[in-house]
């Protein structure tokens, strides 16, 4: 097999959490292969001692069907319009699992999802395409979750919930169960702060923070203070 070339496209702190995965992966895939950050602000020609490229020189490092990519980026709009580009280029874009992942039955998830070690997903999860789910982050059964969703450490998702497209759950958050009739909804470009327990639906664009979970307003944040 010709030598294949895998790019993480990220050189941060999580695409530096990601690449020990990828290493695991690619090592599966080939005997001959090389790794690399891509990035194409960075002042670094190294990390990790891994060498750090823009795209452009990505793109010349060797054929297009021997290049492949990870997109490792939280901000959600910037991993879509990543991916885009990639996509756009005819890259190919990696899933990444850690090994020790659990995935139950009747799963369904999209492509270029990243989901790092100790994640689980139960049964009757259907989840659409960049998801990622950051270390010790789970989803429960029946829940329906969109694209561009991120998951940062140890979200609890539990069962009957459904999360719009580019919602970001931060460290910690708790996501109370929904009902079959009537799940608990957390729409489209929410963000859910840092240890919030959400115990009722979100809308579209809101951010929520605390115990209860409520809107974050200058009131709000005054009244729990």
């Amino acid at each position: 097999m010709e030598r294949i070339i895998v790019g993480v496209y990220g050189a941060s702190g999580y695409g530096k959490e990601v690449m020990p995965l990828v290493k695991e992966h690619v090592s599966k895939m080939s005997n001959s292969y090389e790794l690399v950050f891509i990035d194409d602000s960075a002042e670094k020609k190294t990390l990790l001692g891994y060498e750090v490229l823009s795209f452009d020189q990505f793109l010349r490092k060797t054929k297009v069907e021997n290049l492949f990519l990870v997109v490792a980026i939280a901000n959600s709009a910037i991993r879509e319009k990543l991916t885009t580009k990639c996509l756009d280029t005819n890259l190919k874009i990696l899933n990444i699992r850690s090994q020790n992942v659990i995935v139950m039955d009747s799963v369904s998830i999209g492509s270029g999802h990243i989901l790092s070690p100790f994640v689980t997903l139960t049964s009757d999860i259907k989840i659409g395409k960049s998801f990622q789910a950051n270390i010790y982050s789970y989803v429960a059964h029946d829940c329906i979750i969109g694209d561009y969703v991120t998951f940062a450490p140890g979200v609890k998702c539990n069962g009957n919930v459904v999360i719009g497209d580019h919602a970001y759950l931060g460290t910690g958050a708790i996501i109370k169960q929904g009902r079959s009739d009537r799940p608990l909804t957390i729409g489209k470009k929410a963000i859910v702060g840092a240890g919030a327990m959400v115990t009722k639906s979100i809308p579209d664009g809101m951010t929520v923070f605390g115990n209860p979970a409520i809107e974050l307003t200058k009131e709000n944040l005054a009244r729990r203070r």
